[in-house]
């Protein structure tokens, strides 16, 4: 009896603190996506440059 009340506790908690949460605007959400994916871009161009320049580097030794 005693982990079947904990258990519901615990899910009341949850509940309860799901909502506070403040959740971003859709705006906010679609911005926040672009950011992440631009940077992603970004960082993957980096590397990929970084990895060809050290092969041609390297194959030329």
């Amino acid at each position: 009896m005693k982990s079947s009340n904990k258990i519901g506790n615990f899910f009341g908690d949850v509940g309860s603190e799901i909502k506070k949460i403040t959740w971003p605007t859709r705006t906010e959400a679609i911005q926040y996506t672009l950011t992440v994916v631009v940077i992603v871009v970004i960082t993957a161009a980096l590397l990929g440059l970084f990895d060809y320049f050290f092969n041609i580097f390297y194959s030329n030794l």
